[in-house]
């Protein structure tokens, strides 16, 4: 059993030498940005107090937040955890547990802000071959950055998956979506969702991710309006010259449609919409490393874009045998 449920992701938080320009950036990205005890925040359109949050410092990631479902949840998280509650003298106020997780990655679990009602979000009308609900109306988009409505997912890079699986899920009570295998019977990752009984969740709120390299946050993403503002948003970025990470395309895992860019410190931001929604009930799959490169359609992975590209079976082949000289050298020997 886990300590507690978590309801959704909250924040992603960072440090960067230069808030005005992180702000330039984040407001192409399409958050709405205000700054407030020397730090910037974004907001989307939801009505939470802030969803990304940036303070001085060296460019580094600093935190992600979750959202508990109550201050009582807190407070049995933190007598477990033998941390205290404390205020969160932030946006929105509220209060806050922060945790560590095996990697170092800070976690902060709020509750109780303080939130707005959240904006109109239009309803797309899009005709098809079998439904045509725009009749007798045309669409003429302006050019104008992508709408942010809320934070969606935010992926690690861990040193050890099961260890940090079963830390995320011992404490917040994550469920798999789908487990990735670099080859059968060695896994590397996974999308997990927040367990909400049956009530739709998105297809992951978290994707911890062993790959080779340095760890870290690979992307925060972010849910747009609908397909045309992904577009409109993905036009904006271009001509304001922004750095293109990846886009835009349908994954297969969660679905969505997605677009991923690089602010001015080199963290990875993704746009994405019509993603896959599970409840508790839908059981967890297994895909290949493979399946996680690929796309339904789009642009391909940035790793497969160039003339010299390697094989998606050789990467995965590759994958597989760091990630077993590793778990056989991390054995005890005892254990071997």
């Amino acid at each position: 059993m886990a300590i507690i449920k978590v309801e959704d992701i909250a924040h992603v938080r960072f440090a960067v030498p230069d808030l005005a320009l992180m702000r330039g950036f984040l407001e192409d990205f399409g958050l709405s940005c205000f700054e407030q005890g020397g730090r910037l925040y974004g907001k989307g359109s939801d009505g939470r107090p802030f969803i990304h949050a940036t303070e001085p410092g060296a460019a580094t990631f600093l935190a992600v937040g979750l959202r508990a479902a109550s201050i009582a949840d807190l407070e049995i998280l933190a007598a477990q955890e033998g941390v205290a509650v404390e205020p969160l003298e932030e946006p929105g106020g509220g209060m806050v547990v922060r945790l560590a997780d095996p990697d170092g990655y800070r976690v902060e679990v709020v509750a109780g802000q303080q939130c707005e009602a959240p904006a109109p979000c239009p309803r797309p009308r899009f005709n098809s071959a079998a439904d045509k609900p725009r009749q007798r109306e045309t669409i003429r988009l302006e050019p104008a950055p992508a709408h942010v409505r809320r934070i969606g997912h935010a992926v690690l890079k861990v040193s050890d998956f099961r260890a940090s699986e079963r830390w995320w899920k011992d404490r917040f009570g994550f469920l798999t979506s789908d487990e990735i295998e670099a080859a059968p019977g060695v896994p590397l990752g996974a999308f997990m969702r927040c367990d909400r009984g049956d009530v739709p969740s998105d297809h992951h709120t978290i994707f911890l991710a062993q790959l080779p390299g340095a760890l870290g946050l690979l992307h925060a993403a972010f849910e747009v309006e609908s397909l045309d503002d992904l577009m409109l948003g993905h036009e904006y970025l271009k001509v304001r010259e922004r750095q293109a990470a990846w886009g835009v395309g349908r994954h297969i895992m969660g679905s969505q449609i997605f677009d991923y860019w690089k602010d001015p410190f080199g963290n990875e931001l993704e746009h994405w919409t019509d993603g896959d929604l599970f409840t508790a009930a839908d059981p967890p799959a297994k895909q290949t490393m493979q399946a996680l490169l690929a796309v339904q359609w789009g642009a391909p992975h940035p790793m497969f874009a160039g003339r010299m590209a390697p094989p998606p079976g050789l990467v995965a082949f590759v994958t597989a045998l760091q990630l077993r000289l590793k778990r056989l050298f991390a054995r005890s020997p005892k254990e071997a």
